[in-house]
Formats: C-alpha cells, sequence, structure tokens
C-alpha cells in the first residue's frame, strides 16, 4: 500500500473515531440504577429506548450488568405525551422539582404513584409530566392605541456559559436548575450538537421570565416532601360494590372455563362475608375486533378491575383502555407484557423471566451459604434453560461458591469426585426434561446410597411437579429441592376442601395439571376482589398488609418503576426430604 494511502486511511480512522466520540459525549442522557431482576430489555422498555441505544452508551452492558450498577439512558425519545424523565440528584427535592420544570407537586405525585416521601432518593428515576396549559377565560381584544411608554428591558439571558469538554446539554442544564428543553429553546443551535468552546445563553427559569420578579421573603421556607405528598394525597374512597370483568377466550381454550369456575367459587366465598359484587363476564375470542367489540360497551367504563386478556396481542389495546378509565387490569398468564412497565394500574401475575430468576438465586445463595455446586450438562444444550444457568454461574461466582460440570453419562465413579466433605453438594441439570432426569437418577441415588454422611441435593424446575408421581422414591431419597411461583400440596387442608367444593359444584375432578387453572381462578379472584372490600381505592398502599393463604399461587407484589405497574415476584422451594416430608418453603 501506498504510502499516501495509508496516511488517507489513518486520517479518515482519526475522524470517524472522533466523531463517533463526539456524538457519545454530547448524547444527552440521564442516570438509572439497575435494580434486581432487570434486563437490558426490561429497562428499554421503560425508557421508550432500544437495547442498542443503550449499549451505544454502556459499552459491554450486553454482555454483564448487576443490581446497583449505574448506566447512562438516552434521552430524546419521551413518549408521545410530551413527559421526560429526571434522575433525582443530591439536594433536590419534590418542591425544586416543581420549579425547575414548572409543574405542580400534584401532576408529578399523579405522574409517579411509586414515588413517596420515604423512597424520594438520589439515583430514583422519576417521570416529569408535560406541563398543562393553563385554563384561562381571556378575551382576545382588538389592537388599541399602542403606548409610547416602554416598559423596562428585561435581559434574554440570565447567564453566558462556555461549553467545557465532556458536558452535555443534560449536565448543562441542571447545573443552572433548568430544563433542557429550556436551554434549547434559548440556543437553537444545539440542535445540531453541542461543541467544546461554544457559548450558551442560560435563560431565566421559565416560572420567571414572564412576571416580573417578586423580592423573596427572607424567612420563607420551602415545604418538605413529607408536606406535599401528604397534602397531594388523593382521598381513599371505598367501595361498596365492586364491579368486576372477565375477558377471556371461553370457546377457544377449556381451560379458561376451568379458570372462570375457580373465580366464581371465589366470588361466592366473598359474597358470604357480606362483600358485593357485580360480575361481568365476556367471551374476548383471539382478535383485537373481538376486544374492542367489549370495550365499546357503555358498562366497561364503569369497572373497578378487568381479569384478562390470555392473548398477547390483546394486552395493549386492554391495557391503554384501562389507563384511560382508571381501572385495574390484573394479567393472570402472560410472562411477556411490556405493558406493565409503563401502566401503574397493571398486575403481572406470571413473573418476566428476569425477575423471577432473580429471586430463585438470592433463594438458593440463602438457603446454601456453604454450597458446591455440581452442574449436570446433557448431550444436546437445553436453550430453555440456558439464561438461568448462567446468570445462575454468575451469582455463584460472585459469592464465591465454587462449581464444577459432568456430562449426563457421568458415571457413580466420576461424580463421587465432585463432592465435597465440608460442604452442601447440589447437583443441578442445565435442562428441566423428564428425559434428563431419567437418565442421571439411577446414578444419583446410588452415589448417595453408598455415601450416607455426605451431604448431596438434586435442585430442580417448576416443571418437576409433573413428574412427581413418577420418581417419588428418588425425590425423598435424594432430598430434592425444585422453585416454583405456583405449588399446592393435595394433602394441605385448604387444597383438600377446595378439592372437594369443586367436585361438588361441577360435578368432575380438578384437572391434574399444573398450574391448576381452577386454583388459579379462585387465587386472583379472592386476592384481589377481597384487597379492594377492604381497601378500596387504597389497594395499592396496603398490599403488604394482605396476609392471605392462597391455595396455589403465592402473592408478593412490587412496583417496576415509579410510573409503572406491578410485577408478583413470589417464589417457593419444594423440598421432598429424607423423612418423607414435602416441604414448602416460604422465604418472606
Amino acid at each position: 500500500m501506498k504510502p499516501i494511502n495509508r496516511i488517507f486511511l489513518f486520517l479518515l480512522f482519526i475522524s470517524v473515531s472522533y466523531a463517533i466520540s463526539y456524538a457519545q459525549e454530547n448524547q444527552s442522557y440521564f442516570l438509572h440504577t439497575i435494580e434486581k431482576g432487570q434486563s437490558l430489555y426490561s429497562i428499554s422498555k421503560m425508557y421508550n429506548v432500544t437495547t442498542s441505544d443503550i449499549i451505544r452508551l454502556n459499552p459491554g452492558c450486553d454482555e454483564k450488568i448487576y443490581a446497583g450498577q449505574t448506566i447512562k439512558i438516552p434521552t430524546g425519545k419521551e413518549s408521545q405525551k410530551g413527559e421526560t424523565f429526571h434522575t433525582i440528584q443530591a439536594g433536590e427535592t419534590l418542591y425544586k422539582l416543581t420549579t425547575m420544570y414548572n409543574v405542580s407537586a400534584k401532576d408529578i405525585c399523579e405522574a409517579n404513584p411509586g414515588l413517596s416521601a420515604e423512597n424520594f432518593r438520589i439515583g430514583q428515576v422519576i417521570l416529569i409530566p408535560q406541563k398543562k396549559e393553563e385554563q384561562t377565560d381571556t378575551v382576545v381584544q382588538t389592537p388599541t392605541e399602542q403606548s409610547t411608554i416602554q416598559g423596562p428591558v428585561v435581559p434574554r439571558c440570565k447567564d453566558m456559559h462556555k461549553v467545557k469538554r465532556k458536558e452535555t446539554i443534560f449536565s448543562v442544564s441542571r447545573e443552572y436548575g433548568i430544563s433542557e428543553q429550556e436551554l434549547i429553546d434559548a440556543n437553537p443551535e444545539l440542535k445540531k450538537g453541542m461543541k467544546k468552546g461554544q457559548f450558551l445563553c442560560i435563560p431565566y427559569p421559565a416560572a420567571t421570565t414572564v412576571q416580573p420578579t417578586k423580592k423573596e421573603d427572607p424567612y420563607a421556607v420551602p415545604p418538605s416532601n413529607s408536606e406535599l405528598f401528604r397534602k397531594n394525597k388523593e382521598t381513599p374512597q371505598k367501595l361498596s360494590t365492586i364491579k368486576a370483568a372477565l375477558l377471556l377466550p371461553f370457546q377457544e381454550d377449556k381451560r379458561m372455563v376451568e379458570y372462570y369456575e375457580g373465580f366464581l367459587m371465589a366470588v361466592d366465598s366473598l359474597k358470604r362475608t357480606g362483600v358485593s359484587l357485580d360480575l361481568y363476564v365476556y367471551d374476548s375470542g383471539k382478535d383485537i375486533s373481538t376486544l374492542n367489540t367489549i370495550l365499546a360497551k357503555n358498562e366497561m367504563k364503569n369497572m373497578n378491575i378487568i381479569f384478562g386478556p390470555m392473548h398477547q396481542n390483546q394486552i395493549k389495546p386492554l391495557s391503554d383502555f384501562a389507563e384511560k378509565n382508571d381501572i385495574r387490569l390484573v394479567i393472570p398468564f402472560s410472562q411477556k407484557g411490556e405493558e406493565v412497565f409503563k401502566n401503574p394500574a397493571i398486575y403481572q401475575i406470571n413473573t418476566p423471566q428476569s425477575y423471577l430468576y432473580s429471586e430463585v438465586y438470592e433463594h438458593f445463595t440463602r438457603q446454601f451459604p456453604n454450597a458446591n455446586v455440581i452442574f449436570i450438562e446433557p448431550s444436546s444444550a437445553d436453550k430453555e434453560k440456558a439464561e438461568f444457568i448462567s446468570g445462575l454461574k454468575q451469582e455463584l461466582k460472585s459469592k464465591g461458591i465454587p462449581m464444577r460440570t459432568v456430562s449426563e453419562s457421568a458415571t457413580k465413579e466420576t461424580l463421587k469426585a465432585t463432592l465435597r466433605s465440608d460442604k452442601e453438594n447440589i447437583f443441578i441439570p442445565t435442562s428441566g426434561s423428564n428425559v434428563l432426569l431419567i437418565k442421571v437418577l439411577p446414578q444419583l441415588t446410588l452415589l448417595v446410597r453408598e455415601n450416607p454422611a455426605e451431604k448431596i441435593h438434586l435442585f430442580g424446575y417448576p416443571e418437576w411437579q409433573t413428574y412427581t408421581r413418577d420418581h417419588l422414591e428418588n425425590f425423598f431419597e435424594l432430598d430434592v429441592y425444585f422453585y416454583s411461583s405456583f405449588y399446592t400440596n393435595t394433602l394441605f387442608p385448604a387444597a383438600v376442601q377446595f378439592t372437594n367444593a369443586y367436585h361438588k359444584w361441577y360435578s368432575k375432578d380438578l384437572a391434574s395439571k399444573y398450574p391448576n387453572y381452577a386454583m388459579l381462578g379462585f387465587d386472583t379472584g379472592f386476592f384481589f376482589l377481597k384487597g379492594l372490600s377492604l381497601y378500596g381505592s387504597e389497594l395499592e398502599n396496603n398490599l403488604p398488609k394482605m396476609n392471605l393463604t392462597p391455595i396455589q399461587t403465592g402473592f408478593k407484589f412490587q412496583r417496576v418503576n415509579n410510573w409503572g405497574g406491578f410485577i408478583n415476584k413470589k417464589v417457593f422451594f419444594i423440598r421432598f426430604t429424607k423423612n418423607f416430608e414435602l416441604v414448602k418453603l416460604d422465604f418472606e
């Protein structure tokens, strides 16, 4: 290659690198502190950006993120409502945010139902609503003769700022206590980017540019967070009659009928205690057009709570309807909904995988702090469990817990070589299939019998509930554990009572599948309808007080962010002890 060509390519490389670096440095962003269970996908949905947008500002985060890590989230893709996001900084209060963005405390509180005086802290991200247009009754008058007396000239710029290296629109606006939009409006050239050495006009805050400045009372004290939150708290409302709707595809899926049957039993139980309920039931089919026909009915706008849908394509239109009409929406089945990150009235019963796995990891390391983990690999990898196993290995590594891997065809001698007498030895198949269980159980059983002094367990997955009858003796002998967000022991009194009542009501036995949809219908119906009867509009603030014992499905609701809805983070460990006891471990 000729020297001149090399020089040209080198200069081209430098210019491209500089352009990329310059673009990243001048990309406006805010900061997000990752919480347990959050993934790049869930974070991107919270802020209406793509995962590639986040990776571009945070190189390497596509390979690993962890709870407590702070990452940059690009701005400029706010919702269509004109809302924006703000990360609370040191010294900021709710009152200061009202002056910074020129919006009322009431509007901020309404946009962030998960925000309170107790959790208003540095690093929290909140949604700043668009300033509401002031309603005025001014009358447009015809121009009159212009006065020759001019008022005092008010300077446009409060200050001038010289841009330093690595400064962004975000950092400069925060430095002067103004919004990014105010800074851009005063400096339209910023739409093309910010340059080092550039001089910027710092405008007066929006609240002070129109009106003449008033001399502040030196003795006036801004209201505290507690005062403002208390002042803007809505008046609690009791519900004399709860209006609930079920929107499910009954004709298409018989499991929906089972869910409805269990739900009716919950309604009957509550009515016997004096709760007043009106239940509306519709077959929503699988098409959006069918759903829209139902939502067009007059009574739907007056619901207090809706249960459904089943199909993924119906979640967004139903969520939009529920949010517009201030109706709680309980989604019993889907695990992949995105609307929970945006709609504060959504309850997602089936926990998203990343949140479910993080709970399992925490409970695992709490249950086995002195573990020696041996992963059993099948001949062909199980992609379904890849994410779970990868995350678990990262968690074990961070806690200093030793790990080893063996193949499914490992002999008893090979398995014995992995044991440590000073630790609890936990074997974990990296597949949840019954085929793998059938292959490894004989060797593991021999290992346990020939090494009675060693502490050995087998740990697995929710689907193992369906294999219990086939491997019950082995499960007890191997001291098996598996995790699940739903479980019932058919010998428990509550389960026996429900099973007998179901047979009496419908003259048939419960389906022997997991989860059991009739039990799911009873648990979800009883939990939410009982909660509304007790707390009315204050249900969300009293969820920790809902100390009910469900038959199958556990409930532990947590908001995904300050402006979003709730996900269910309840996870049990089921243990088959060597004493032939079946124990349901609840970690609360």
